[in-house]
């Protein structure tokens, strides 16, 4: 018992539990962790992602997309990168910010249940989806190298959804393919933080270093939840790529036009999931466990201070 109680796991639940009761339910905070803890995450593995999107969007191997990247020279690797610099690090804030904020009002003192833990989620990640859709969107339009020509810059993009009307602007242009990043973004938070915790804390009791934890879980989690969510995936990166009125099919449409240019396999659908699990998995194990060392930082800082 006496070990368990110093478990890294259970020390930052005590640290969580003394704040609850008669303490605000918003922690401002939690939105600034998030944010570093995805803003340096997203820096580090976006070359994983660039192969990625390639394979996605052309079908086409490993191998054949790092050469597409290495033949458009080096000044495109990183072409791209600011959309989801930036969505990322605002995924960051409002995923773990809106997660906590909801979670303690849902539950204002612990332990929380994974009712609550699956709501507050859940929750967050319609957050998410709402408001960096159209980061996503852009983003999309950027990494596909059959539209660099026609769209050289976030500019050029910009002008050509602004050029639609209002209902346009939305539909055909920011929010491209939102229900499915809707479910997505929704389930993978929900499964993300119903889980994160009770990995974390059963491997803070083997008395692993404190960062191993949270590494472990992150990376698990990240794994399972994209491989189960990988169709989704692909469907959005084929969705959002697309730009014109002429080129807008609806989303059953646009399902069974991933589904036929696959061949109608479904492991060709997964065409590129290795890639895809690595890097859903080195993203959430650095960013969990990122963020868990700048959350233990914090409250170490607050427990000197009082």
């Amino acid at each position: 018992m006496g070990e368990q109680d110093h478990s890294p796991g259970k020390e930052l639940q005590h640290w969580i539990r003394t704040e609850a009761p008669g303490k605000k339910s918003w922690h401002p905070q939690a939105y600034a962790l998030g944010a570093v803890s995805n803003f340096m995450s997203t820096f580090l593995t976006f070359p994983i992602y660039k192969v990625v999107f390639r394979q996605q969007i052309h079908a086409v191997a490993v191998s054949e997309a790092v050469r597409q990247l290495w033949h458009e020279g080096p000044q495109y690797f990183y072409r791209g990168i600011y959309p989801p610099l930036l969505s990322k690090t605002l995924q960051g804030t409002l995923l773990f910010g809106t997660y906590d904020s909801l979670l303690y009002s849902l539950s204002p003192v612990g332990p929380h249940s994974l009712g609550h833990r699956w709501a507050a989620g859940l929750m967050s990640g319609v957050v998410e989806a709402v408001a960096l859709s159209p980061f996503e969107r852009v983003q999309n339009v950027l990494q596909d190298g059959r539209k660099q020509a026609r769209f050289p810059s976030t500019f050029s993009i910009l002008k050509e959804f602004n050029s639609y009307g209002f209902w346009g602007r939305l539909s055909l242009g920011y929010y491209r393919g939102f229900w499915p990043v809707l479910l997505r973004n929704s389930l993978g938070s929900a499964l993300y933080f119903s889980f994160k915790d009770p990995i974390q804390n059963g491997l803070a009791q083997q008395g692993l270093p404190h960062w191993v934890p949270a590494l472990v879980s992150g990376s698990v989690n990240g794994a399972i939840i994209c491989l189960v969510l990988y169709p989704l995936i692909v469907l959005v990166a084929n969705m959002q790529s697309q730009v014109g009125w002429q080129s807008m099919p609806s989303l059953w449409a646009s399902a069974q036009d991933v589904w036929d240019t696959r061949g109608r396999k479904v492991f060709l659908i997964y065409r590129g999931g290795s890639l895809v699990i690595l890097r859903s998995s080195v993203t959430w194990g650095l960013t969990t466990a990122i963020h868990d060392f700048l959350q233990r930082k914090f409250h170490f800082r607050k427990e000197v201070k009082d």
